[in-house]
């Protein structure tokens, strides 16, 4: 037996309440996952938070550029 095709799954695993495919459409959809810094995760409690504060700064920038381009 080939050592990949040992099972390898401990007693201690319990995936009983799984839901097969749970993610699959978000994940199918394209998603990025991005690990924040603790100190960023408590002032940024969840994602709609880091998204409002991302657009924000994302406004300032292009507003930014777009001030430089007309110089």
């Amino acid at each position: 037996m080939n050592q990949d095709d040992r099972d390898t799954m401990r007693e201690e695993y319990d995936f009983s309440g799984g839901v097969r495919g749970k993610h699959h459409e978000a994940y199918r959809k394209g998603t990025n996952v991005v690990l924040l810094d603790r100190d960023v995760a408590e002032v940024f409690k969840d994602s709609a938070a880091v998204n409002r504060a991302l657009r924000a700064i994302a406004k300032v920038a292009r507003d930014h550029v777009g001030n430089v381009a007309s110089r």
